[in-house]
């Protein structure tokens, strides 16, 4: 599908979290016509899938397709292999070191894809919600890999070699929790739609304790914003 003068299309990476729903919101807010990409990777947290087709129905967007991609075949992760997420962490050992949570080439895996949808739907750009808490800990959340990965990706693409190839818009990368919240509260983003825990019970009830939803809840706090999440009995 060729691009044309008065569309401006994104594939923006919708997870169902935090970060990319409001990443959603950046990308319509600049004037794109949003075609959203969710993986179903075999994750602990499946409910986020569901929190994605919500977020997308909330911002009306163009498309919103889950492409399936075994990555508990490797395993290696907390959140794709039998291995305990862990709870009630400071927030300096989160950035001490890589977490267990770590998913082996996962951003790699989900930049491919969405590069690859890009050139599908005619996308001049693909939205990523990396963040400066995440790429602390998380090597495949730093800038420095969404800028190789970028230079990668226009010379193994027909849109990279034909044309000016598909760029990686990473808007929340210098953000904290806390400035993400309120920039997407200005565009009206409902996070009590968003799933962010890592270790949900089967109704999709937060845990309250793993790395995601301490840092989730410090955001709501700093932000002076209502935390919309909802906890399971006991949870804290």
């Amino acid at each position: 599908m060729p691009n044309t003068v008065d569309i401006k299309r994104a594939v923006v990476l919708l997870s169902g979290g935090l970060d990319s729903a409001t990443v959603l919101a950046m990308a319509r807010d600049a004037g794109c016509e949003c075609h959203c990409l969710s993986v179903d990777y075999g994750q602990r947290h499946r409910c986020e899938l569901e929190a994605a087709r919500r977020v997308a129905a909330q911002f009306g967007a163009a498309s919103h397709r889950t492409v399936s991609v075994d990555l508990r075949a490797i395993g290696g992760s907390a959140l794709t292999a039998e291995i305990d997420v862990p709870k009630h962490r400071d927030e300096r050992v989160m950035q001490a070191d890589i977490p267990v949570t770590y998913v082996p080439a996962r951003n790699m895996v989900f930049l491919s894809i969405a590069v690859g949808m890009a050139e599908v739907v005619g996308a001049g750009d693909v939205y990523v919600g990396v963040n400066a808490v995440d790429y602390s800990g998380y090597p495949d959340c730093r800038p420095e890999f969404i800028e190789a990965f970028a230079r990668a990706a226009a010379l193994g693409t027909k849109a990279g070699v034909e044309g000016e190839g598909v760029g990686i818009r990473m808007p929340l990368v210098e953000l904290s929790k806390a400035e993400i919240i309120r920039a997407g509260t200005g565009l009206g983003v409902d996070y009590g739609l968003t799933v962010s825990c890592y270790d949900p019970d089967g109704e999709g009830l937060a845990c309250g304790s793993c790395d995601s939803c301490v840092l989730r809840r410090r955001g709501f706090e700093a932000a002076g914003v209502d935390d919309p999440t909802r906890y399971r009995q006991g949870a804290m």
